[in-house]
């Protein structure tokens, strides 16, 4: 399998605009200075954002980690989306698209 990247992460957003779904596994609680697991771990659409576009890639509830740290991609497939998964010093997140059922095909 070919590894993912940064480049690879920014490309399969371009490519699904406008059908992606987000689940945040785990994001950075600066009152206690820790990451914490989510409430909710289950997929939403994307909401844009505009703000820190370097970071978010203008996706709200991402975050990416510019300098100082390193961002881990991962393959993500589960029954009914595929996309990718990003970890980092600032929690963990999955941008996947639905998969079609055999219906729609």
């Amino acid at each position: 399998m070919k590894k993912i990247t940064k480049a690879t992460f920014k490309s399969f957003i371009r490519k699904n605009e406008g059908k992606l779904y987000i689940m945040c596994k785990s994001s950075f609680d600066g009152y206690d200075d820790c990451i914490r697991h989510a409430k909710n771990q289950s997929f939403n659409p994307v909401v844009k954002k505009e703000e820190f576009m370097e970071n978010t890639l203008g996706i709200k509830g991402l975050w990416l980690i510019e300098y100082g740290s390193k961002n881990y991609f991962y393959n993500y497939e589960d029954e009914n989306y595929t996309g990718i998964r990003v970890s980092n010093c600032c929690g963990s997140q999955i941008i996947a698209v639905q998969k079609q059922s055999h219906a729609e095909i």
